[in-house]
């Protein structure tokens, strides 16, 4: 359940705090596969602390890919997707409709908020 680094298909390191994640992906080209967290759909700030406000930011948001099934989704019953990085900044940055990838070629977009 933690965050785990991979490159060219290998698995790097398990586990990664949030200064391990920084330091391994400083000056690398890095994207961020993520899925909803909970029944609440909270992408940011839940069980996942060591995706820090410095490293969304050194990845870049247009480098985060957004997983889940359909039926996730709809369990939100049309709630928005939740980000709460604890930098209300980022927070605010990551509002919106993001395009969340549901399955091979199935994406959907989807609202975020905060």
């Amino acid at each position: 359940l933690g965050v785990d680094l991979v490159k060219d298909q290998t698995l790097i390191a398990q586990d990664l705090t949030a200064a391990q994640l920084l330091e391994h992906t400083q000056g690398q080209k890095t994207k961020l596969v993520i899925t909803l967290i909970g029944g609440q759909g909270h992408i940011f700030g839940r069980g996942n602390q060591q995706l820090s406000p410095a490293l969304i930011r050194a990845i870049g948001t247009n480098n985060i890919i957004v997983i889940a099934t359909k039926t996730k989704l709809q369990a939100l019953n049309g709630r928005p997707l939740i980000c709460d990085t604890g930098d209300s900044s980022l927070d605010d940055e990551l509002t919106g409709y993001i395009k969340v990838t549901c399955g091979f070629n199935d994406h959907i977009m989807y609202a975020v908020g905060y």
